[in-house]
């Protein structure tokens, strides 16, 4: 495997990210999409990409917005009256900013653009619902990991004819108090009238990425990447 670091400033791709290509073979690579929590960076999850399968350019992205040096975030989130509030405006931006750097990568590293994955880890699994149930043509499959799905982003889900092809693996520890499990419930009450695509796996952990549930995710790209 080559590992290679890039820091592209805007005028180039629209996302600072880190990268892990796969070894030249005549087959074109597809991509997995990996996005981090609030509060961190890139770094995050780019350290779980000898987890992924073979045959996939992996990129880890860091959010374009700053909470403090070296912390990043998909979209500022706050608290009022016990209830979670985002930055609308944030959250939109970094949707569509997500959608054009899958773009930017597909053409960059001459990518099979039928084998594309997006996923994340607690406020990236957010913008992962966002971007596939919003451009489900773009991805093949979503990854979401101890997240949750936004109200405001439901109005702009696509009907059940388009996201067909969409594949949606979701799954959560019964132990996170961060983002509690009615959480992952939530959102298969809503998603299921609309797929029938949807894997859901629920782990005796907290709010992080566990062993089983890497080997689980890599198992169901390699599933749906045929």
């Amino acid at each position: 495997m080559e590992n290679k670091t890039n820091a592209l400033k805007g005028e180039e791709l629209m996302l600072i990210y880190k990268a892990h290509q796969p070894v030249k073979s005549a087959k074109k690579p597809g991509l997995i999409l990996l996005l981090h929590g609030i509060g961190s960076n890139e770094d995050d999850l780019f350290r779980l990409a000898g987890e992924f399968p073979a045959g996939f350019v992996i990129v880890s992205a860091r959010a374009p917005y700053t909470v403090s040096p070296g912390k990043y975030t998909w979209f500022e989130l706050g608290f009022s009256n016990g209830e979670r509030v985002i930055n609308p405006e944030q959250a939109e931006k970094s949707r569509l900013v997500i959608n054009t750097f899958i773009s930017q990568l597909i053409d960059k590293y001459e990518l099979d653009a039928d084998k594309v994955f997006l996923g994340g880890f607690s406020q990236g699994g957010i913008m992962s619902y966002s971007v596939g149930l919003t451009f489900p043509k773009k991805v093949n499959g979503i990854f979401i990991l101890s997240s949750r799905l936004l109200p405001e982003v439901k109005p702009l889900i696509r009907s059940k004819e388009e996201l067909e092809s969409l594949q949606i693996f979701i799954a959560h520890g019964t132990n996170d108090q961060v983002l509690p499990i009615q959480y992952a419930h939530d959102a298969l009450s809503y998603l299921r009238p609309l797929s029938d695509h949807i894997t859901y796996h629920e782990y005796a952990m907290p709010h992080t990425v566990g062993n089983q549930e890497l080997e689980d995710v890599s198992n169901w790209i390699l599933a749906k990447s045929h």
